[in-house]
């Protein structure tokens, strides 16, 4: 089984990619964006809460992630792989997955971390934002945050990772059929490894 964490700040092109990475590999995409987005849209209770935290541009707490993410891949049980898409954030969260993940008999095969400049995401988001009608990409000040929480909160996960030799970071930067080239020769070449 193919399990991927895709990494990244918020506007490096994670859902895009993702896109292209499941057409390619067979993967079931768990995008906990979307989730929670479909949980606010149906004003679930969880939706709800998962707002308040959103709307300050901060993280949604670890146990209400992680209960949400397993529900989705029970979902899936003939699933040859999933990409993980903004999850996880925390290292408890990391290590929830990991648990989970092992009770499946399965594990993480790589993590791959878009890298982009700050100033290239604020750029990109503000962009998303005028065409998403997204409250969290049309305000400069709550872009900042969200990257600031990611680099203060986020980016230790990627050391999560490198101890396990699990981890690439990719640029980030490019067209997007250059980025999925450098995406795919690192997952085939970590395939091979393993």
């Amino acid at each position: 089984m193919l399990n991927i964490v895709l990494f990244g700040p918020p506007g490096a092109g994670k859902g895009t990619q993702a896109e292209k990475l499941v057409s390619k590999y067979n993967l079931v995409h768990l995008s906990t964006g979307d989730i929670f987005r479909a949980n606010i849209k149906g004003e679930t209770e969880l939706g709800k809460l998962a707002k308040t935290y959103i709307d300050g541009g901060n993280l949604v707490p670890d146990e209400v992630t992680i209960k949400m993410l397993e529900s989705e891949v029970d979902k899936n049980p003939n699933a040859e792989g999933f990409i993980f898409d903004g999850f996880p954030r925390t290292t408890p969260q990391a290590n929830a997955l990991e648990v989970f993940l092992q009770g499946k008999n399965t594990s993480i095969s790589v993590m791959l971390a878009l890298a982009v400049s700050e100033e290239e995401l604020i750029k990109r988001l503000l962009l998303r934002g005028k065409d998403s009608g997204r409250a969290d990409d049309a305000n400069e000040e709550v872009i900042a945050n969200r990257i600031k929480v990611y680099n203060n909160q986020t980016a230790v996960v990627a050391d999560f990772y490198s101890a396990q030799n699990k981890f690439e970071k990719i640029d980030g930067i490019g067209s997007i059929g250059d980025i999925f080239e450098r995406l795919s020769n690192a997952i085939d070449n970590h395939k091979i490894a393993l």
